[in-house]
């Protein structure tokens, strides 16, 4: 009895300092993720051909941006490692190393963005209008490319210090900044052009530069990061450091890749159904997107956590960490899906005055409940992963699950099913079977990331456990 007390209670202290660490970055990330949001309501009112452009738009950008930021989230396993050492000294050095990083994909992200802008909505074969409209939104916002991944270096370091209020403050403010910017470029106020709803990119590439100045900025200069002298001087390219960061970071980029293109590559599929299912399928992705900021931050939380935890060579607190933080993630989700059953329609009617759409997005959200749980689970544990430095076998997960089965399935349950009178199935699924295969993809990875979780960090206390007893 004593001892059940003791586990709840320090379950319970662990999980506060948890949630302490998350709150300020799920506060950012949903700030972030809101711009989108922003974007897509703003383009909506303008019409249903500015706010498909968007959907399109920002699923390309997404994928650029998320993906080269999943590389630089190798910094949070390095530097918190180095912060539960003690070692100050290498902290300052991991974070000049992760500037270079940051800019030299930031260049690539902007190329890369920037021609994908004039291929990718030709190529799709969508409306003139909808397909002129995508690529001046990514024009505007692949200039903020370079300026998000900087952005993201602030962060990770940070957050492995300690320090998540800054970021929120940041982003929070970056949000308020969206709105106006917004309404500028969509409407041409102050001699700018009326860009209609691919004014959005434009305004997102500004707030991207914004993030980055003002975090830079005040982690140059805020007295609780003087400590560890991250600006003490100018630190050239180190390859040995390069390539530590990438060996770790490209798995998690690739993991980040084939999740997010697994959705992205989903509305260009989507793409072929019509207007309305393109604008239906936008409203449920940025309805996900937002909440997954819930279930991402706690994971990087979690990461932080871990990765202090087994710096400080304590592979007992970092498996409790990894199971106090899962069970976190899981009461969360519980009750996000219970928002979205509740309120589905209403959230529809939020985004579009459509019929059409409303009907159709109500349907969608049902699937979007569905997989809150499961989303949870796979990206809690991934980030439990990321905080031991192990980052190649959830990748593979990833790969098999969204790829194999979320999109594989999707494409041939949403465009390809042949009729089954058994079933009463009249053919293809539309929208509701590519939603259908993502949930089963991400119930699957779920169910292998914990077991691979549990695993690793049974086996690493393990032979922490046979290593002292041999001293």
């Amino acid at each position: 009895m004593v001892a059940d007390l003791f586990q709840r209670s320090a379950s319970l202290r662990e999980m506060r300092a948890l949630l302490a660490l998350a709150l300020p970055m799920m506060v950012a990330q949903i700030a972030q993720v809101a711009t989108g949001f922003v974007d897509t309501v703003m383009a909506g009112r303008v019409g249903t051909a500015d706010l498909a452009a968007v959907s399109l738009g920002s699923s390309i950008l997404i994928t650029v941006t998320i993906t080269f930021a999943g590389l630089l989230m190798a910094l949070n396993p390095i530097i918190a490692h180095h912060f539960g050492a003690q070692e100050h000294q290498r902290i300052g050095s991991s974070f000049r190393q992760g500037l270079w990083m940051g800019l030299a994909l930031g260049m690539i992200g902007l190329l890369l963005t920037l021609g994908l802008a004039y291929t990718v909505p030709d190529m799709l074969g969508v409306e003139s209008q909808v397909a002129e409209q995508t690529k001046i939104y990514l024009i505007g916002a692949a200039l903020g490319v370079p300026g998000f991944l900087l952005f993201r270096v602030f962060h990770a370091t940070s957050s492995s210090l300690n320090h998540t209020k800054p970021i929120m403050v940041v982003s929070v403010l970056a949000l308020i900044l969206n709105v106006p910017l917004n309404y500028f470029f969509i409407h041409g106020w102050f001699g700018l052009p009326a860009l209609g709803g691919a004014g959005c990119g434009w305004a997102t590439g500004l707030v991207f530069w914004f993030s980055a100045l003002v975090l830079g900025g005040y982690v140059a200069w805020a007295a609780p990061y003087r400590g560890f002298k991250l600006f003490q001087h100018i630190e050239w390219p180190d390859l040995a450091q390069q390539r530590n960061i990438v060996h770790l970071g490209a798995p998690i980029a690739l993991s980040f890749f084939l999740e997010v293109s697994a959705f992205s590559f989903v509305a260009l599929f989507v793409a072929q159904l019509g207007t309305v299912v393109v604008a239906s399928h936008q409203v449920v992705i940025n309805v996900s997107s937002l909440l997954y900021m819930i279930p991402q931050s706690l994971g990087t939380a979690l990461s932080v956590r871990v990765g202090q935890a087994i710096g400080a060579g304590d592979y007992q607190a970092a498996r409790f960490k990894s199971r106090v933080g899962v069970l976190a993630g899981l009461l969360l989700a519980l009750f996000t899906a219970l928002l979205i059953l509740l309120g589905r329609e209403g959230i529809a009617r939020g985004y579009s005055p459509d019929p059409q759409v409303i009907k159709l997005a109500s349907a969608l959200l049902l699937f979007a409940a569905l997989f809150q749980i499961v989303d949870a689970t796979q990206t809690i544990a991934s980030g439990a992963l990321r905080g031991y430095k192990i980052t190649t076998i959830p990748m593979v997960i990833h790969a098999v699950s969204f790829w194999g089965v979320g999109l594989g399935m999707g494409v041939w349950f949403g465009l390809y099913l042949p009729p089954m009178a058994s079933l009463g199935l009249d053919g293809p699924l539309g929208a509701h079977g590519f939603w259908l295969a993502l949930t089963i993809s991400l119930t699957l990875a779920a169910i292998l990331l914990v077991s691979y979780l549990n695993h690793i960090s049974r086996q690493r206390l393990h032979r922490q456990r046979s290593t002292t007893a041999h001293q």
